[in-house]
């Protein structure tokens, strides 16, 4: 499949942000718990993330030490309501013993590394993914990269902008490449791509009163890819 020829991903950031407003998100109280959030977020409604997170709060475990310090049984039950809760206390396990290994357990040593370098450190990491690499970079290390997920993916692929099966990179490039490095804007890009993905491009589209309309191939949306996302 042929992109369309330099779409204008300004008009259509301003198309969103008409509708719907700043989102407020990332929704977290402090960049560790946004890592938290980003690592149980996988597979799951963000409504199952935020009840965990509420009971790992009221537990005292949102930190890098109370957390690492919870036994294993301990931390899977109070993830519990965001689903694979043995696989994701394994993840953050695995984020845990790397920040302890390498950065001494400090958050602000590990941001210390420059962008590359820790999008790569975070990629080694068993259990993260490039989408969780670019949501801890861009909402807890406000660092400008953007976070690719299947609602973007989803409304790519309907507006005739990308193939189905593009590799992440490239439709994060989609953006980065036609816009200004600048973590607020793609911080809120992001969140409203995610409300468009919620309320308009869904499994079934809503196209009749969607803001990207205008932006819509002739004889309407292509071919759907998506599944959730928080």
């Amino acid at each position: 499949m042929k992109s369309k020829p330099n779409p204008d991903v300004s008009a259509l950031f301003e198309a969103l942000f008409r509708r719907w407003g700043p989102q407020y998100w990332w929704p977290a109280r402090t960049p560790f718990e946004v890592i938290v959030g980003a690592i149980l977020t996988q597979n799951t409604a963000w409504t199952n993330v935020e009840r965990a997170i509420a009971r790992l709060r009221v537990a005292r475990r949102l930190s890098p030490r109370a957390l690492r310090a919870a036994p294993p049984a301990e931390l899977a039950e109070l993830i519990r309501p965001a689903g694979y809760f043995n696989v994701k206390e394994r993840r953050l396990r695995a984020f845990l013993d790397r920040l302890f290994a390498d950065f001494d357990g400090r958050l602000d040593r590990l941001f210390a590394l420059e962008t590359p370098r820790l999008r790569e450190t975070l990629l080694s990491i068993p259990g993260i993914g490039p989408e969780t690499a670019d949501s801890i970079l861009l909402y807890a290390a406000g660092r400008p990269v953007f976070v690719v997920d299947a609602y973007t993916r989803r409304a790519l692929v309907r507006h005739g902008w990308a193939a189905p099966r593009a590799p992440y990179d490239e439709l994060a490039r989609f953006f980065t490449d036609r816009m200004p490095r600048d973590t607020q804007r793609y911080n809120e890009y992001h969140a409203l791509i995610v409300r468009l993905g919620k309320e308009q491009c869904r499994t079934r589209p809503r196209c009749e009163d969607c803001p990207w309309r205008f932006a819509l191939p002739p004889g309407g949306p292509r071919g759907a890819a998506g599944s959730r996302s928080p």
